[in-house]
């Protein structure tokens, strides 16, 4: 980009600790985006991350709004802590940006209710960080369960690593499901492209578990047309770790599709329908991963789909209004827990 050229997307990034590093590697590596502010309530913060990106020319700023009228920013990189999205969004939309977030979209139903409204009243873009939705063998999972096993009925996912963060993680109320569960039940509604109705949750903190909150957690969700989505999750689960994709099983009408979260997934269906036997033969259905890349990877593809929309004018496939669904099964696991039933979402 030469000094003459004007950017069609001027980037201002709320947000400049170590996640950020990502968010800047992208924007640099566009051509049309240049990053116009950085911003963050640690100035010594902004200053680091500037002087590891070779950003010495772009202005600090502590206010979104003030760095978005210095700047005339027209997108917003919100790489804040969940507490901080609200007020960042939502001024950022109200200052006239369109707004690229980390998950999760809030730190709880109503502000993320008030967020999604502010997009709509506003008429611009806020789009949630799904980074996992953006993986090969995650499409090709998809493919298979919606071209391979007939009509899905029941998936399970069983996620099961030892995570041992030290820090804030060890000592918040439902570690799992608050920080991490929202990428597997994202996932469950991409490959089902369907949404959940309800939940019902039981979280428990396992013997031998580091964490203060609830780090283990069983959640039965139950989708429309009745599909019933079983996650079983443990952040204190010492040996024999999952992919930190999970373990998915899909069972359809007729076939299985399996993915181990890491290696190509693949299908098992039935062979022959008019077969009459106890137990069916089955033949086996391998993914072709070449035919399923969505392009980048991870944030990197997430973030390609956030601005391709923006210049197609339509909304992004993980924009607030899709991505509350997900949001919407976190905290209504937590609160089944809580209450010992049931909850409609």
């Amino acid at each position: 980009m030469t000094a003459a050229t004007t950017p069609k997307f001027r980037i201002a990034l709320v947000g400049c600790g170590n996640m950020a590093n990502t968010w800047v590697d992208y924007a640099q590596a566009r051509g049309d985006a240049e990053l116009v502010a950085l911003v963050d309530l640690n100035e010594a913060t902004a200053r680091a991350l500037a002087e590891k990106h070779h950003l010495g020319g772009v202005p600090i700023f502590s206010d979104v709004s003030a760095a978005i009228g210095a700047s005339g920013a027209n997108v917003v990189f919100d790489v804040t802590i969940p507490d901080a999205h609200e007020a960042v969004t939502v001024a950022a939309l109200k200052a006239g940006c369109n707004v690229f977030g980390e998950k999760p979209l809030a730190a709880g139903m109503e502000q993320a209710r008030r967020m999604v409204a502010a997009a709509g009243q506003t008429g611009h873009t806020y789009a949630v960080m799904q980074n996992r939705r953006y993986l090969p063998q995650m499409h090709a999972f998809r493919d298979l369960v919606r071209g391979s096993i007939g009509t899905p009925g029941f998936t399970t996912a069983n996620f099961f690593i030892g995570a041992h963060f030290g820090g804030f993680r060890d000592l918040m109320d439902s570690p799992l499901l608050l920080d991490m569960a929202i990428h597997t039940f994202d996932q469950a509604r991409f490959i089902l492209g369907a949404d959940p109705v309800s939940v019902y949750c039981q979280e428990f903190n396992p013997p031998g578990s580091w964490y203060a909150g609830g780090a283990a957690a069983v959640c039965i969700f139950e989708f429309e047309g009745g599909q019933v989505f079983s996650y079983n999750g443990s952040w204190c689960a010492e040996g024999a770790p999952t992919s930190w994709e999970a373990e998915w099983r899909v069972m359809g009408s007729t076939g299985a599709a399996i993915w181990d979260g890491t290696n190509a997934p693949y299908a098992d269906v039935v062979a022959d329908p008019e077969q009459e036997s106890f137990t069916l033969d089955f033949k086996r259905v391998e993914a072709e991963l070449s035919h399923n890349a969505p392009g980048p990877e991870g944030h990197f593809g997430c973030l390609d789909e956030m601005f391709a929309a923006l210049s197609e004018n339509r909304r992004p496939e993980t924009d607030c209004t899709d991505n509350i669904k997900s949001l919407g099964m976190v905290f209504g696991a937590v609160e089944s827990a809580r209450r010992g039933e049931q909850v409609m979402l």
